[in-house]
């Protein structure tokens, strides 16, 4: 069986952010998503770069919320079982 592929740094973040149900520092968010294999800093470059600018663009283009300085979640209503 092979190994999964990383996915991208915006994809990795989402997919932390609906698995913890809140929001996080961008460095937990990487920390994690390097732990869950999400990110792999052997075949990607500049992890911290690329998702540091993915998670400012997602904020300013409304994909997630900047709740506070470096500190990202999910939209209201985009987890489930979250009232929005």
């Amino acid at each position: 069986m092979s190994e999964p592929r990383p996915l991208e740094p915006l994809e990795a973040a989402i997919a932390v952010l609906r698995e913890e149900g809140r929001a996080l520092h961008w460095t937990a968010i990487q920390d994690l998503a390097l732990k869950r294999g999400y990110l792999d800093p052997f075949t990607q470059r500049d992890i911290r770069k690329r998702l540091v600018a993915a998670l400012s663009a997602a904020a300013r283009e409304g994909t997630l919320v900047r709740e506070s300085t470096g500190v990202y979640g999910l939209p209201p209503g985009s987890v489930p079982g979250e009232a929005g």
